[in-house]
């Protein structure tokens, strides 16, 4: 006789008003919650595409641009420099032939870069993040046979103009080259391969 004067309609109701209410308070919370793991518009940027215009960059000049943060160098290069890079020693090398994956698959050959006159490379050392020195002439550093590219004062890295890496020396692995296409001639999108345009 529990049930003495209790009205079990009202009593139906007040519980499914409180889960309605419940339920809408969990969604107003859970909404807020969930969208805090998507990227702020500040990481999407960092992350996106870059353009590059070198239609004004002179043979042998070096460019940056900045990629999710890192820098990147657009080195349009002389005859003479191609040459120098095609013709060095790969025995001087510790990965010549790019066997380690620092830059996408399209990318091949001594000169690392889908056109010979353009090298696209992340200008960061690959031993402890240091920004190596851009030393393109055969007589920048006190290097015998020296056929010109970055050098990493803080421990002594050495890189040919392909990003290369010499052997005997700290860096383990070549230059990154990031991901890159040719939207035209002379503009270079760095962040976007062909296939994903």
């Amino acid at each position: 006789m529990a049930d003495n004067g209790v009205n079990k309609g009202r009593r139906r109701l007040l519980l499914g008003a409180t889960t309605v209410v419940g339920a809408v308070g969990a969604v107003g919370v859970a909404v807020p919650f969930v969208a805090s793991w998507q990227p702020s518009a500040r990481a999407r940027a960092a992350g996106a595409p870059v353009q590059a215009d070198v239609s004004k960059l002179e043979e042998g000049q070096r460019m940056t641009v900045e990629w999710r943060g890192r820098p990147v160098w657009i080195v349009k290069r002389t005859p003479d420099m191609i040459e120098r890079t095609e013709q060095f020693d790969p025995a001087r090398l510790a990965d010549p032939d790019s066997e380690v994956p620092q830059q996408p698959d399209y990318v091949t050959g001594p000169l690392r870069s889908i056109r010979p006159d353009i090298s696209v490379l992340v200008g960061i050392c690959t031993h402890l993040g240091c920004s190596p020195l851009y030393r393109p002439g055969p007589d920048d550093v006190d290097m015998t046979a020296w056929p010109g590219g970055y050098f990493c004062p803080c421990h002594g890295s050495y890189f040919d103009l392909a990003g290369r890496v010499f052997r005997n020396v700290p860096a383990p692995s070549n230059l990154e080259v990031p991901p890159y296409r040719f939207e035209s001639d002379d503009v270079i999108i760095v962040g976007e391969d062909e296939e994903t345009a």
